[in-house]
């Protein structure tokens, strides 16, 4: 079988790969013959997912690094040789109104979703034009053009990251680079699923997503490795929505007379 993807061979960096959707990209790309480097905060869930690649044939290797750190970030820079795709996919949610957040919760939020998202691609752009052929994927949100109440600064580090991977994508061209994003709509993973485990929440999610159901991790993983892969090459500075339609509902919340209940 021919490799349709053209990904063999080539090694990715992964935040958040430790669990959720950082973790179902990092499985996927490993299944198209990508060299993984797992890399999270907690080394057991960087052990796990490692483990979890190798036991199904794949090839990984390991970093603890708080994407907050700029020192382990250049560290893991440092050991890593050669990368041909970088995935930022860690991420933080923290509840809370704007107008009520201290300003170290502030900072906590975007220092995990947008300034370690840009320390991880300052980082490792040298090795990604070495590579001639590199590829940056964001995990941003529909948050980042549909403000997230109570969330605190978590639309606003979206937004960020959009953008961030756009201007990226104008600098980084012309040297072989293309960065593009991801915004998830509504997602079941480790980080949310106390949500649905209150009453009929998970079924009235997936009764509001027009496709049916609320999304799974493997379903923006494929999306992240299409992106990553040559069959992308010419996609770049792009967000690619993936939220099964959800936000194409907001005039349906529009009362029209003689239409509905």
């Amino acid at each position: 079988m021919s490799d349709w993807l053209g990904l063999s061979g080539r090694t990715a960096v992964i935040t958040g790969a430790g669990g959720g959707i950082g973790k179902a990209i990092a499985l996927e790309l490993s299944v198209n013959g990508v060299h993984c480097n797992v890399l999270d905060r907690a080394s057991e869930l960087v052990d796990a997912t490692v483990a979890e690649i190798k036991a199904s044939g794949g090839s990984a290797s390991g970093y603890v690094c708080d994407v907050t750190d700029e020192a382990a970030i250049n560290s893991v820079a440092t050991s890593i040789k050669n990368c041909d795709i970088l995935v930022n996919a860690a991420g933080l949610v923290r509840p809370g109104a704007l107008a009520d957040l201290t300003t170290v919760e502030w900072n906590d939020l975007l220092g995990v979703n947008l300034t370690g998202y840009f320390l991880m691609a300052r980082s490792f752009t040298p090795h990604l034009v070495a590579s001639g052929n590199g590829a940056m994927i964001h995990v941003a949100s529909i948050s980042s053009t549909n403000p997230q109440g109570s969330s605190g600064a978590y639309s606003v580090s979206k937004a960020g990251v959009v953008i961030m991977s756009k201007q990226l994508a104008f600098e980084l061209g012309p040297k072989g680079v293309r960065s593009n994003t991801v915004s998830p709509g509504l997602v079941r993973t480790p980080m949310t699923e106390a949500y649905y485990q209150v009453g009929d929440v998970a079924q009235r999610r997936d009764a509001a997503v027009p496709v049916g159901r609320v999304a799974k991790p493997d379903d923006i993983a494929d999306i992240v490795t299409f992106l990553a892969s040559d069959r992308a090459r010419y996609i770049t500075g792009a967000d690619l929505v993936a939220d099964g339609g959800f936000s194409q509902t907001l005039m349906s919340s529009v009362p029209r007379p003689g239409f509905g209940d």
